[in-house]
Formats: structure tokens, C-alpha cells, sequence
């Protein structure tokens, strides 16, 4: 995962759901980590879990970290 590009997670909605950007691209609304960890799959991190993307540097986490899910 050397070659990761940024990865933002956004404040939660009213809803509870929160914007993931990797890179330049915006790839859905998350409702949990697992969500999160799918959106990265989906990117190309193969190999990111729960624990990763609550851990890594490359994660940008706004409004609250990966416990925060709600406003």
C-alpha cells in the first residue's frame, strides 16, 4: 500500500453516513468501517481491514474519528 493515495473520510451526515474520498475521487457514503474497507477494496488497497483504516496515516479522518457515526 506504498503507492496509497490520500484518503479522506468527512464528517457525518444527518443520517449518520460519511463521505470517503480516495484521492480525487469521491467513492460513496459510508455507514461503518465496513463500508469504509470496501470503498478502499473497491480502490485498489487490497489488503486494508478495520484496523488499517482506523491506524493508518493515510486515513484523513474530519469531524470525528472511526467510533464518530452520528451529528
Amino acid at each position: 500500500m506504498a503507492d496509497a493515495q490520500p484518503i479522506v473520510i468527512y464528517p457525518p451526515a444527518e443520517d449518520g453516513g460519511r463521505r470517503v474520498r480516495v484521492g480525487d475521487h469521491f467513492r460513496g457514503m459510508a455507514y461503518g468501517l465496513l463500508d469504509i474497507v470496501e470503498f478502499l477494496r473497491l480502490a485498489g488497497l487490497e489488503d486494508a481491514d478495520e484496523t488499517w483504516v482506523r491506524q493508518s496515516g493515510l486515513v484523513e479522518w474530519r469531524g470525528g474519528g472511526a467510533d464518530v457515526w452520528k451529528q
